[in-house]
């Protein structure tokens, strides 16, 4: 049997002249730690692109979701209001002769109404409370004078407050993302 060679390559030695100072020979420098300016750079301009592309999205996400609350709230009103004029019509809210039958004001379908059927003249709530207008700028603003509010005797053309609520419409001259302008809604 022969025997096992080592198979590992030798060793080189270092030189008398590469320990010298000044020697014209390269030493193998450190490996390098860290990203280069250019690499940084090319980081930032590729996250820069990013969040220029999903700011827009970001925004039509929040204007979305204002104009779904703005459609749940003026369904919850006009319901309210529907429901005011029903009782009404059934003799359970007071009314004068020359009334409609539409509430005087937002309020009282939160505040409720006496109910004149009932000997204790308990309350009618027609609102928990008033939603406020998604769109609207001041958030210190009352919730019902975010409202614009349109009487029985004005037309839909050119709403205008009066004795009563018929209607309730957003004040803004802005235009839905479906193209129709909130006023409308």
């Amino acid at each position: 049997m022969r025997p096992m060679r080592d198979r590992t390559p030798p060793l080189a030695m270092a030189s008398p002249v590469d320990s010298q100072p000044g020697s014209r020979r390269a030493r193998p420098m450190p490996a390098a730690r860290g990203f280069t300016l250019i690499e940084m750079l090319i980081t930032v301009v590729i996250v820069a692109i990013l969040a220029s592309a999903a700011l827009p999205l970001a925004e039509l996400t929040v204007r979305r979701a204002k104009e779904q609350d703005l459609r749940a709230a003026l369904r919850e009103m006009r319901t309210a209001i529907d429901a005011y004029k029903e009782a009404a019509d059934q003799g359970r809210v007071e009314k004068d002769a020359d009334e409609t039958g539409y509430p005087r004001s937002l309020e009282s379908l939160a505040q409720g109404v006496p109910n004149v059927k009932d000997p204790k003249l308990a309350r009618i709530y027609f609102l928990r409370r008033i939603p406020r207008n998604p769109f609207w700028p001041d958030g210190g603003t009352p919730a019902a004078a975010t409202w614009g509010k349109r009487s029985y005797a004005s037309g839909p053309d050119n709403p205008q407050e009066g004795r009563d609520v018929f209607d309730v419409y957003v004040p803004s001259p802005e235009v839905g993302l479906n193209g129709v302008p909130y006023r409308e809604w």
